[in-house]
């Protein structure tokens, strides 16, 4: 590809806009949050028994209800994730970990918008929404 004044326009602009991003009061409050979610012992002891849960979520899910364990298991994991949901810092960072995805949609909407209407850019969080499996549908999941 060659580097044309217009290509080093648009570069120069997008910088621009990434150091406005991470200037921004919504990355610091992201930061803030982070930080706080990282040094609390409570935060961290709640995560880490939710994701030692997800391990035996994720073996019931090869065999759904039909797994002996399945109620119960499923039970600890609503309660488990209910219980790290609840803790003030993790709260808050998901709070500001959607506001920055608020932000960075905003943003790809805009820049889609300036350049065609067909152009599709994330919307509403879909970066933070379970869209499926991840495997295209293989599975047979709904997308």
């Amino acid at each position: 590809m060659i580097a044309t004044l217009e290509y080093v326009e648009i570069l120069d602009h997008s910088e621009k806009i990434g150091k406005m991003v991470l200037d921004s009061e919504v990355m610091e409050d992201y930061k803030k949050s982070r930080v706080a979610l990282d040094e609390d012992q409570e935060a961290q002891a709640l995560i880490k028994a939710f994701n030692d849960m997800k391990i035996h979520y994720d073996d019931i899910q090869r065999f759904g209800r039909y797994h002996p364990d399945y109620n119960e298991i499923m039970k600890k994991v609503r309660s488990t994730k209910r219980k790290m949901d609840m803790n003030d810092k993790v709260a808050k960072f998901k709070i500001a970990e959607r506001n920055l995805q608020k932000l960075l949609d905003e943003i790809s909407q805009f820049v889609a918008q300036s350049v065609s209407i067909q152009i599709k850019a994330p919307q509403d969080g879909a970066a933070l929404t379970d869209s499926g499996c991840g495997h295209g549908g293989a599975c047979g999941c709904s997308l």
